[in-house]
This record gives C-alpha cells, sequence and structure tokens, in this order.
C-alpha cells in the first residue's frame, strides 16, 4: 500500500527545504521501503541544494545519510527482513543519473507530482524506498540517531586515512578542513598511529574538536603571512607524509599537494570539487615522487564494510558521536542546513 508521509522536497535550486506531505509507493522487486529513524546533514547536501553536484533533477528529496527500519520488501529481497535495522548506502555513481530507482520511475509523489530520488535514498523523507544494493543490515541495537553518519560522513573521513592513504604508524599528517569529514579524517589518522597530526582550518572554533579526537596541532592559514603548504614545510622540515584536501577548493587541493613530501607525500582529495572547476599545477610536484589520490566514501566496499564498522563503533573502537554537535526534530531542517553554512554546526543529526 501507498504510505503518506512527511518529507523535505528540494522544488528547485539554491531555494529552502519545503516540508511536504507525500506518498512513498511500495517497493517493487529488489527494493525495500524504510522507516528512516535519523538522518545526518553532510556537506554534500548542502552542495547538491546549491547546484555545484551534477547530473540532479528537480524536485527531488535530497538526503543520503540516513539509518531506519525496514518496513516492506519487494521479492528477491534476502539481505533484510521488515523490522532489522538498516543503513541506507550511497553509491554515487558520476556518470549515471541516480534521479529515478534502476527502472527509470520514481516512487515519490507530491501533490499529483512525480518527485524525483537522490542516489537512489533520499533519506530526508520518514519513508524511503531504496535499491536493496543500498542498504545494509546493521546492529540490532545500534542508536540510529548515532551511526546515521556511517552513510556517508564518518566512513568517508575514516576511510579516506585507513583505506585511501594507508597512513602508517609514526607519520606526520596534515588535513585542510576541520567539518564533520575532515574531523574523521583525524580519528583515521590516530586510529592508524600517526604521531604528529596537524589540523588546519579558518575556523578556529574547530580546533578544540579537533584536539579531542587525535590532533597534535591546530593552524589558522590567515594567521601566517606566507602560504600555508610553506608553513607546514618549515613545521615539519621536509612536509607531512600524507595530506588531505576536506575542503573542495581547487587552490588548497595544490596547497595540499605541495605541503606533502616531495620524494614520498600522498595527497588525498577528500572534499567535493565545484562543479566544472578546473585544476592547474606544476606537474614536477608529481614527477618528484609525490602520490595524488581521489576519495569516494573512504574507499570501503560499503555493503561489507560498513556494517562491520557500526560493530566497531558497538565495541567503542572509535567514537564519532562527539561529531554530532546538534540533534534536531526533521522539521527544523533548513536551521540545520543554516548551522552549517554559518560554521556553528559540526554534524547535525535530524530525527522522526
Amino acid at each position: 500500500m501507498v504510505i503518506k508521509c512527511k518529507a523535505a522536497v528540494a522544488w528547485e535550486v539554491d531555494k529552502p527545504l519545503s516540508i511536504e506531505e507525500v506518498e512513498v509507493a511500495p517497493p517493487k522487486a529488489h527494493e525495500v521501503r524504510v522507516k528512516i529513524v535519523a538522518t545526518g546533514i553532510c556537506g554534500t547536501d548542502d552542495h547538491v541544494l546549491k547546484g555545484s553536484i551534477p547530473n540532479i533533477d528537480y524536485p527531488f528529496i535530497p538526503g543520503h545519510e540516513g539509518a531506519g527500519i525496514v518496513e516492506s520488501i519487494g521479492e528477491g529481497v534476502t539481505c533484510v527482513k521488515p523490522g532489522m535495522e538498516g543503513l541506507a548506502l550511497s553509491h554515487p555513481h558520476l556518470h549515471e543519473s541516480q534521479n529515478l530507482m534502476p527502472d527509470k520511475t520514481s516512487r515519490f509523489t507530491c501533490k499529483g507530482k512525480a518527485i524525483h530520488h537522490f542516489l537512489w535514498i533520499s533519506t530526508f523523507s520518514e519513508y524511503t524506498v531504496m535499491p536493496d544494493s543500498a542498504i545494509a543490515r546493521i546492529d540490532d541495537d545500534a542508536p540510529l540517531d548515532k551511526v546515521c553518519l556511517f552513510g556517508c560522513g564518518f566512513s568517508t573521513g575514516y576511510g579516506a586515512a585507513i583505506n585511501t592513504a594507508k597512513v602508517k604508524p609514526g607519520s606526520t599528517c596534515a588535513i585542510f578542513g576541520l567539518g564533520g569529514v575532515g574531523l574523521s579524517v583525524v580519528v583515521g589518522c590516530k586510529s592508524a598511529g600517526a604521531s604528529r597530526i596537524i589540523g588546519i582550518d579558518i575556523n578556529k572554533d574547530k580546533f578544540t574538536k579537533a584536539r579531542e579526537l587525535g590532533a597534535t596541532e591546530c593552524i589558522n592559514p590567515q594567521d601566517f603571512k606566507k602560504p600555508i603548504q610553506e608553513v607546514l614545510l618549515e613545521m615539519t622540515g621536509h612536509g607531512v607524509d600524507y595530506s588531505f584536501e576536506v575542503v573542495g577548493h581547487t587552490d588548497t587541493m595544490v596547497a595540499a599537494l605541495v605541503s606533502c613530501h616531495m620524494g614520498s607525500g600522498t595527497c588525498v582529495l577528500v572534499g567535493t570539487p565545484p562543479l566544472g572547476s578546473q585544476l592547474s599545477f606544476d606537474p614536477l610536484l608529481l614527477f618528484t615522487g609525490r602520490t595524488w589520490k581521489g576519495c569516494l566514501i573512504g574507499g570501503w566496499k560499503t555493503k561489507d564494510s560498513i556494517p562491520k564498522l557500526v560493530s566497531g563503533y558497538m565495541e567503542k573502537k572509535f567514537n564519532p558521536d562527539v561529531l554530532i554537535t546538534h540533534t534536531l526534530p526533521f522539521d527544523k531542517i533548513n536551521e540545520g542546513f543554516e548551522l552549517l553554512q554559518s560554521g556553528k554546526s559540526i554534524h547535525t543529526v535530524l530525527v522522526f
């Protein structure tokens, strides 16, 4: 049967989300309908709403960090059953539209109009439908208002250090950008045994949390007259072993590359670059032996790895709870985005 519920609809680009009553159709074969309990506001959602992510069709329901309870399943679904806890998995297909379900139809209707999906999961809806490939069963006692971050933000940053960079014990790391994902990189670097973790941000309010999570030093580029990469070279003598760009600006991407060791440094791009942007850099920066890598969802095989990360959290191997600075009722979603844009929040979780 069709379920009526509330959802946040983006009717047009760069406008506040509108809380609407939507109709959510039953799941078809190899699809799952989920009652979302909690969903995080990620920086990617903000990029999408501002129009800086390609292949988005309006109107649509955003959101991609969601955890909830399986309500019903379509034919052929074996990975979950109704009543189980599940975590939505975002699988960005950069060259394929995910604005409709794989069969090219929508499960959402509002005011008689079909509403597009986002990344096949659309977690800013009290009920949502997703392919069975986009949901992972998690520990039954996992707190959904905490582990929803594992759908993107925490997993992306933590995995950038653990999987993509493969940070080694005793190494020196620099993280450009100390938002929710950047701080998750800090957690990953500490878990990997890095001895020196340098956090970089123009917002000094982020420094206390960064140190709490494992940063050994925090610096603000605005405090120096010289470029930040020169500051890092002076601080370390030869550059850092690993640098992470978690801002999404082309100038900081190049600065992060320059700041790592010329013969053996690895720079990982984690931040989402602006739509249509181009990089200009001296190829000699790579010629000497630096490595430049990209990172999407932390390099995890999400269906298998994310549930294991949640289990690790339940075993208290790491504690990303401190990344959640605000918990708001779902109706205050636009207030959550304002907190993100003003730099007053690290991660906001919305609860239904």
